[in-house]
Parts: C-alpha cells; sequence; structure tokens
C-alpha cells in the first residue's frame, strides 16, 4: 500500500555551504565559529581545511591593507574554486573596496551593525549568486569603486566598443543593484540568457564574480 503519511517522506536537504572564519581577534574568531556551526546547511572548516571553504568570512575591528593581504593569501592558497568573501569590518576606505573587489569580495558588512545571524545570512546570498542582497553592502562598495576611478587609461584599456549592447545593459543593471530576474523582465531577455551573457563576460575577462564585473566596468569607464 503506498503510504501517504508526509511524516514518513524523506527529508530534501539543501547543499552545504563550506565556510572558513578569519579573525583578528582570536575570542571573536571562536564565538563567529562556535554560532556559524549552529547554523542549518553551513559548516565551518577547522584551520587545517579553510583553504577548501567556499565562503571565507573576515572579521576585523577595521578594514587595513592586512586584510586585503589576508583576501590575496587565501585566494592564491584556495584548493579549488574562487572563494567568495564576507568582509566584516568598520574603516573600508576606497583603495581597500577597489582592491577588495577584485580578490572576491561579494558582500561588505559594518562590524557595529553586523551580528552572526547577518552574517550568515550574508554567507547563504553570496553562495546563492546574490551578493546584491542586502543592496545597501553592494550599493557602498560600488559608491567606493567609483571614487577611486582610474584617472588615465592605459593604452589597451578596453572601451565600449569591446562589448555588445546588450553586455553593458547587463552590467549597468547589475551596477545599480538589479538582480538576475529583474534585469531579464526589465530588458526582456530569459533568465537563462542574463545569466549566459554574465557567465560569458566573467570567463572573457578572468573576473571572479559579479562584483567584480561591475568594478572592472567602472574602472574602466563602461557604464
Amino acid at each position: 500500500m503506498l503510504d501517504l503519511d508526509p511524516r514518513n517522506r524523506p527529508v530534501l536537504r539543501a547543499a552545504t555551504i563550506t565556510v572558513a572564519v578569519l579573525a583578528d581577534d582570536r575570542l571573536t574568531g571562536r564565538g563567529a565559529v562556535a554560532v556559524l556551526r549552529t547554523q542549518p546547511g553551513l559548516r565551518v572548516l577547522p584551520t587545517e581545511q579553510q583553504h577548501q571553504a567556499e565562503v571565507v568570512v573576515i572579521l576585523v575591528d577595521r578594514v587595513t591593507d592586512r586584510t586585503l593581504a589576508w583576501m590575496q593569501s587565501e585566494l592564491a592558497a584556495a584548493d579549488g574554486s574562487i572563494p567568495r568573501f564576507i568582509l566584516v569590518g568598520d574603516g573600508v576606505r576606497e583603495h581597500h573596496g577597489l582592491r577588495a573587489a577584485s580578490h572576491g569580495l561579494i558582500t561588505v558588512l559594518s562590524r557595529r551593525e553586523a551580528d552572526f545571524e547577518r552574517i550568515a545570512q550574508a554567507v547563504r546570498d553570496g553562495y546563492e549568486g546574490r551578493p546584491e542582497s542586502p543592496a545597501v553592502e553592494l550599493g557602498r562598495l560600488i559608491t567606493l569603486i567609483r571614487s577611486v576611478r582610474l584617472d588615465v587609461l592605459t593604452p589597451d584599456a578596453p572601451s565600449p566598443r569591446d562589448f555588445e549592447t546588450r553586455e553593458l545593459d547587463v552590467l549597468r543593471l547589475l551596477a545599480e543593484g538589479w538582480e538576475t530576474g529583474d534585469i531579464a523582465v526589465r530588458l526582456s531577455f530569459s533568465e537563462r540568457t542574463v545569466k549566459n551573457i554574465i557567465h560569458g563576460l566573467l570567463t572573457r575577462l578572468g573576473l571572479h564574480n559579479r562584483t567584480h564585473a561591475v568594478s572592472f566596468a567602472l574602472r574602466n569607464d563602461l557604464l
């Protein structure tokens, strides 16, 4: 007889996201690890496996050049796919924002405002390709990037002529904080088409993620 009792049906679990935590304060780092381990769908890796993490959470009191060096070191040592970075700290300066975006930063949160629940949600959003959420973080980063545009472009710098109109349209809407589904509606494309355009841009330009693509476009006056 067919068992229709929902209590006896298998539970489908979401994929587990592997996370590494780096902190400038050992006590804060331990606290973050302890809390994130209780979050469903997240698995915090031990120190010896942190280079395998899909998302790296960096907790600092204030963002400094050392923070960026941490990101660069983790990126170089990554074992497998390029990690996504969640940066939690205050005092993000213009050159920090630009460098961090080029290293794979997907979200920056204020240390004073971010609790561990919000950090956990940022990890999930970033992993699922939603670095725009919450939009204010991406907006702050884009503002930083705009403020440090290069004054003089190199001779081989790309120009709008090197891109299809639809590629520039997608980049512009990404810079405005639009998500994939909304971009598809706005441009009368399918979501698959928008994702293919983004993937094509990242692959052709050797970029890490959407935020990196936006920073690239802003630095080169493509928008």
